[in-house]
């Protein structure tokens, strides 16, 4: 038997279980602003509530995004730290697709949307169950005329078709079916704090005088 635990941290904070490719359980903290404090502790409570310990796990998979710089980073570190110290494989699975895995009986073509903030959204395109666009990000009218999901998908129009949640249990479900996205956060935009490239005077700069010499 295989478990495999499930971690994303592109929007909320979520964690799952999956057993054979079944999920086991999922667990989220609606809290986009405290990755860092949550995500282990929602992790021990996941495992304690299912039964099962840290060295019983044989594989980890993470979603790398798209999302925020901070969220990312949180996820993928932990769920990299986690699978070196047990010795396990780690996989990064694109968020987007991990959504898309989730809508049971989905239509033949449709899209994934989540919140990018500062009024764009991320975005990809799939057809056949299989993602043909993207992950892009930019403005909600970007989105093509689709069916929707996910968490942001009322950012573009009210009527949602499919899941508007990411499960964490359905990622570890299907992580060995997506496609291998890497670990190598999707930022798809600059972080807003960058190292500034030009190196400031701390000398005090004389102040010249343009009037007459008496």
């Amino acid at each position: 038997m295989t478990l495999i635990l499930g971690v994303d941290t592109s929007t909320d904070v979520c964690a799952g279980l999956a057993r054979d490719g079944e999920v086991v359980a999922s667990a989220a903290i609606h809290d986009r602003r405290a990755h860092a404090e949550q995500l282990t502790p929602l992790i021990r409570r996941l495992l304690s509530e299912a039964g099962v310990s840290f060295s019983d796990l044989d594989a980890i998979a993470v979603g790398v995004g798209p999302g925020p710089f901070t969220g990312l980073r949180v996820g993928v570190v932990t769920a990299t730290t986690l699978a070196f110290v047990e010795d396990v494989p780690v996989r990064g699975v694109c968020s987007l697709d991990a959504v898309a895995a989730g809508w049971t009986a989905a239509p033949d073509e449709f899209a994934v949307v989540t919140d990018a903030r500062r009024h764009e959204v991320y975005r990809a395109r799939y057809a056949g169950g299989r993602r043909v666009d993207g992950p892009h990000v930019g403005p909600a009218g970007e989105v093509p005329s689709l069916p929707l999901a996910g968490p942001g998908a009322t950012l573009v129009r009210p009527d949602v078709a499919g899941p508007t949640e990411l499960d964490a249990g359905v990622l570890a479900a299907h992580a060995l079916k997506l496609p291998d996205a890497g670990l190598e956060p999707l930022y798809l935009r600059r972080p807003d704090a960058e190292v500034p490239t030009r190196r400031k005077s701390t000398l005090v700069q004389p102040k010249l005088s343009l009037g007459r010499k008496r």
